[in-house]
């Protein structure tokens, strides 16, 4: 009976427990399910996440005194998204389709950098062979592969449907291949077009419905205000592309971001270039369930210049006004009538700041960006900044090299003379022709500099030899990198050393051509400037700069203050060594004066309130042409600018000196210099030692062996 009740409340206990178990596993079930229900279904979605960049505003431009150069604007960018884009290929392609279609529609353009031409037959563009390659590579086609294989293959490869035309298939894939290599994806989205019109921009969102993905945002546009103020410099911005990428990913740049190209734009990207914010995407099941911006975008610096717009739109005015002047002369006689090219320079003496540097011909910034072809196309190289990367002989300009080194090395003295009978006489069976057009008898080196006589200068480079003139020359900065920011040509000065770089054979005569700057002695007028600015400085040669300094983005906070570096200082030996080079000169610039029908009234240097220091030259181009050259600087006895002329095949470099210096120091009337006012045909007397020594110079070198 005992057993019957111990065994009857075993079987109660297992069932009160298993009951309670049963209750327990109910309640549990119905938490899970009715109470929490909701929860646990939304952690059974997926849920990812996405950074996204926000762009930050490229810093802007400014001349010195704040105005304006290159700045932001806002505009309207076309973009997909690729959290919101189809993932099929015939939405994608429609999608495509129906976009490019209106901007076809409005006259706008979309990016599309696929090098073959948009119509049949399909061929590959002209000088695009890189790109062409790269897209041969990227499709996995053979070398040979024609422009109609490539689109084949995108067309296969995009299932881009045979219901598109030709045309309409050759833009789809265009767009394609352009987001597969910006690698889009949900954290990097796809620019389509750029600064759209907001009729364009309307339509668009209108169909928001249909354009899955497709979306319009605000961004910084770059626009640049006064197009025609140092447009060499300036430079521009473009798409970063794969070799700039592989170089710059670490740095944090996308795929899709712009770069400096050339110029400031590329010399000071570290600066204009800002900080992009982050945005970051929750989404879930492939869906965007919030946007969060995480970081703000912080914008550029902003890039304040040397250069003044006012004096730089000045300088080119006077330069395209006397290269005009030259070609429309019409005396019989007239000289220079093939100029087509030049350059202007100006320095501060006292830092190296680029005040102004003027190009001709030049070109407008925006007509670059809209109608590249045309501008490239046009005569005599636009494109190409002759200030800084112009390679011209100096002629007679680098006489004062000469002088310094020989007054310095003790080779001759302020009053030491040299013999001028015309021709120079030193080689027995061999005299360098022309010689000197004047016949200056004794003539110490200030008298010289003044009449810029050959043969004075032959005798001295003899007496130094080469070796001693190109250390000087090096000094000055002529064949030397400049270390502008933009950069620039470093040039070269005659020598052994240059000529055995070239392949040329030198012989000892060639020292003798070398020190009146002609042989194979090429510079930019920015070197001649610099050298101005040496003898102005004494021998002290100060770095060129034309970036003055670095400001927040509002220009409410000084970054950077760019300070004067000494790149060089010649030494003065003699204690009077640049004294009497400047003499020289100030010599030289009283044969620019209103004394006769040749140097007319505007002209003159003989009327300003202070002396001017200068020296010309008409280096020899061809046998038969040359070019016209003057370098100084003002006033004489506290220089405050350093100049630089050159004009390709002209004449009369020196004329625009006056005009120089009327501009920068206000001592003119305002009246511009026009061509009636230069009267180039010579009074029946004797013609001016100007007139005499700087026409002759030569590029013949080859002289017997010593």
């Amino acid at each position: 009976m005992f057993k019957k009740i111990i065994s009857a409340i075993r079987a109660w206990f297992f069932i009160i427990v298993t009951l309670a178990a049963l209750g327990l596993c109910a309640v549990r079930l119905m938490k899970l399910q009715i109470v929490m229900g909701e929860d646990y279904l939304n952690q059974s979605k997926t849920s990812s996440y996405g950074n996204q960049p926000i762009s930050a505003a490229r810093g802007e431009i400014v001349d010195s005194s704040g105005n304006l150069i290159v700045k932001n604007k806002v505009g309207f960018n076309i973009v997909l998204e690729k959290a919101f884009f189809p993932t099929s290929n015939d939405e994608q392609n429609r999608i495509i389709h129906r976009v490019a279609s209106l901007l076809a529609r409005d006259g706008e353009d979309w990016i599309d950098n696929l090098p073959i031409s948009s119509a049949q037959p399909f061929v590959f563009l002209p000088d695009q062979e890189t790109a062409v390659a790269k897209v041969q590579k990227n499709l996995n086609l053979q070398s040979y592969s024609t422009a109609e294989d490539c689109i084949m293959e995108m067309r296969d490869r995009y299932g881009i449907s045979t219901e598109y035309t030709v045309e309409e298939a050759r833009i789809i894939a265009g767009i394609r291949y352009e987001m597969a290599q910006k690698n889009f994806s949900v954290s990097n989205r796809y620019t389509l077009a750029e600064d759209v019109l907001m009729d364009t921009v309307i339509k668009i969102k209108e169909l928001t419905y249909e354009l899955p993905g497709v979306d319009v945002i605000e961004d910084a546009v770059r626009t640049y205000e006064v197009g025609d103020i140092l447009p060499h410099a300036i430079g521009t911005v473009g798409a970063i592309d794969a070799d700039e990428y592989a170089v710059l990913k670490d740095r944090g740049y996308g795929l899709n971001d712009v770069v400096g190209k050339s110029g400031i734009e590329k010399a000071m990207e570290d600066y204009l270039r800002g900080r992009d914010g982050v945005r970051q995407l929750e989404m879930v099941d492939g869906k965007v369930v919030s946007d969060t911006v995480t970081e703000e975008a912080v914008p550029g610096n902003t890039v304040q210049l040397t250069v003044d717009s006012d004096f730089q739109r000045q300088l080119q005015a006077i330069l395209e006004r006397h290269i005009v002047y030259l070609q429309n002369q019409t005396e019989p006689d007239a000289k220079g009538l093939t100029a087509n090219a030049g350059a202007i320079v100006v320095q501060d003496v006292k830092t190296g700041a680029v005040l102004g540097m003027a190009t001709y011909p030049t070109y407008d910034i925006n007509d670059y960006l809209d109608n590249y072809q045309e501008v490239v196309s046009r005569e005599n190289s636009p494109l190409t900044n002759r200030a800084v990367n112009g390679l011209y002989r100096p002629g007679s300009t680098f006489k004062t090299v000469t002088a310094t080194a020989a007054l310095n090395e003790g080779i001759i003295t302020e009053n030491s003379t040299i013999f001028c009978g015309h021709k120079y006489t030193y080689y027995p069976d061999w005299q360098p022709p022309p010689g000197c057009l004047g016949w200056h008898g004794n003539i110490n080196v200030v008298t010289a500099l003044e009449k810029s006589c050959n043969i004075f200068f032959y005798d001295a480079g003899r007496q130094m030899g080469i070796d001693t003139l190109a250390r000087y020359a090096s000094m000055f900065g002529l064949g030397e990198p400049t270390g502008l920011e933009i950069g620039g040509a470093t040039g070269y000065v005659a020598s052994p050393a240059t000529f055995e770089r070239f392949g040329w054979e030198w012989n000892t005569g060639n020292v003798i051509q070398a020190a009146i700057g002609q042989s194979e002695t090429n510079i930019t007028p920015l070197q001649m400037c610099g050298q101005a600015l040496t003898i102005a400085n004494k021998g002290v040669r100060y770095r060129p700069y034309i970036v003055d300094s670095i400001h927040t983005y509002n220009m409410e906070e000084l970054v950077k203050k760019t300070q004067p570096v000494t790149a060089a200082v010649v030494p003065d030996n003699t204690g009077i060594t640049f004294d009497t080079v400047i003499k020289g000169m100030i010599a030289a610039s009283k044969t620019v004066r209103a004394h006769n029908s040749k140097v007319p009234f505007e002209v003159s240097l003989s009327n300003l309130p202070f002396e001017v220091a200068i020296k010309t030259g008409s280096p020899q181009k061809t046998a038969t042409v040359s070019s016209s050259a003057v370098i100084g600087f003002a006033p004489a006895d506290d220089p405050q600018i350093a100049f630089a002329c050159y004009v390709e095949e002209g004449e009369y470099a020196k004329y625009m000196v006056r005009s120089i210096i009327d501009v920068y120091f206000g001592t003119g009337d305002g009246k511009p210099i026009t061509a009636d006012s230069i009267v180039t045909t010579a009074p029946a007397e004797e013609p001016t030692p100007e007139t005499l020594s700087d026409t002759a110079e030569t590029t013949v070198t080859t002289v017997p062996e010593e």
